[in-house]
């Protein structure tokens, strides 16, 4: 027995000193970082790079954290479903007191779950959070963000170094928290999924510790209310005639002017002593006049009516296209009335061009704002004025109206079939 007992306690000297040579060579301290100005701009690049515009407008998210604790979260509600093994809590973010659970302590292992899974699924939207110093780190001669938590959540006095890359996106971070003695710590942060509100989330983590990983199981965020919206602004536009309209004739500030197969995907189109008959979807097939003839294929003149087609139809039917692929919708509330924000990521001559359209109400579009990339547009009023009802059924602008009083006149607008 003696005997046994002595290779015991050898055994767990063992442990304890490979315990401490481990934690001496991995642990690192915590860097100091320097705050101000700097680093405040940093947080904002970040911000932008991660589109929290979109994070904000989020309304609901879905994620579960190894398999073990799932979440439905209702953003927009405050609210949030905890489930694990055979519990199910709902926790009320705003007010802890109106959770719903069969016992407080569930409850407040409910807040203890959701305040650690949460972070690993959203802490780069939370360095601006009540309670969150901000420096700047130098690592590797590039600018790296410190964030700590000096309040809220389970564990205030948590460290985050944030590692970005070349457009301030995060890829991983390195952390100094109360729940693991190892300071420095690193996790990934570039295993993402883009989401159907437009933002981009971790779907696993891998650590710096014993290769360990973090699955966050199947991340979804969505934005059903804004996409109910959506659906009410088509019906009132007539989308389904739109989508039966088989031809649409246009101009464009009495200078382009366009004759539009909607069915074949076939533009004639019009400038000056130009004419194309345009292909978008093969434009090798389009045929080039000029002057009233047909030359030869041009393709400096083909493409400047696929840029011109791509400009000029958006001013006509952009509220049409409010689903098509690459499109992300989110509520934003404007005078207290809902409006609804669109971002382009794919499509037309500049995606990731976003609109936040304001409606009357009847739902019928009556302006928006345009925030445009290429023309460093901020947030520029123009109106949607004289709606028509074609000879198709469906609704078509007439005419739009900067601030300034400046005009796009549509022309003498048809559709029919």
């Amino acid at each position: 027995m003696k005997k046994i007992l002595k290779i015991i306690g050898v055994l767990i000297a063992i442990i304890i000193v490979a315990t401490g040579i481990y934690y001496i060579a991995n642990t690192e301290a915590l860097p100091k970082g320097v705050q101000g100005k700097e680093a405040e701009e940093l947080a904002k690049k970040m911000m932008s790079a991660i589109n929290k515009r979109a994070f904000d407008a989020t309304e609901i998210l879905e994620w579960s954290f190894r398999g073990k604790h799932h979440y439905v979260w209702r953003k927009k509600e405050g609210l949030v479903d905890v489930s694990w093994d055979s519990m199910l809590v709902t926790v009320n973010l705003t007010d802890y007191s109106k959770s719903i659970g069969t016992s407080s302590e569930l409850i407040e292992t409910a807040i203890n779950f959701f305040n650690n899974d949460s972070f690993w699924l959203v802490a780069p939207y939370k360095v601006f959070d009540d309670g969150v110093e901000r420096s700047i780190v130098k690592v590797d001669g590039k600018d790296a963000l410190l964030i700590k938590y000096t309040s809220g959540g389970t564990t205030p006095g948590d460290s985050y170094l944030w590692i970005l890359d070349e457009n301030y996106a995060p890829v991983s971070f390195k952390m100094w928290t109360q729940i693991i003695p190892i300071g420095g710590v690193s996790a990934t942060w570039n295993d993402l999924t883009t989401t159907d509100s437009g933002i981009k989330l971790p779907t696993s983590h891998t650590l710096s510790l014993f290769g360990l990983k973090i699955d966050m199981g199947e991340v979804k965020a969505y934005n059903p209310d804004a996409d109910k919206l959506a659906q009410t602004i088509l019906n009132t536009v007539k989308h389904e005639a739109y989508k039966n309209t088989r031809y649409i004739d246009w101009s464009f500030k009495g200078k382009r002017f366009y004759k539009w197969d909607k069915k074949l995907h076939i533009i004639d189109v019009k400038w000056n002593d130009a004419r194309v008959l345009l292909h978008p979807n093969n434009l090798t097939k389009s045929s080039v006049y000029l002057n009233g003839k047909e030359v030869s294929f041009n393709k400096n003149l083909v493409n400047r009516a696929l840029n011109f087609f791509n400009n000029d139809s958006f001013w006509l039917v952009a509220p049409h296209k409010l689903f098509e692929p690459g499109i992300y919708r989110s509520i934003e509330m404007i005078d207290g009335k809902e409006s609804l924000h669109v971002k382009y990521s794919t499509g037309g001559t500049t995606p990731g061009d976003s609109y936040t359209w304001t409606l009357d109400e009847n739902y019928l579009p009556i302006s928006f704002q345009m925030y445009v990339q290429k023309m460093k547009k901020k947030g520029t009023y123009v109106s949607w004025e004289e709606w028509t009802q074609t000879e198709s059924g469906t609704l078509l602008p007439k005419n739009h109206r900067y601030l300034s009083g400046r005009k796009i006149n549509m022309g003498d607008v048809k559709g029919y079939n």
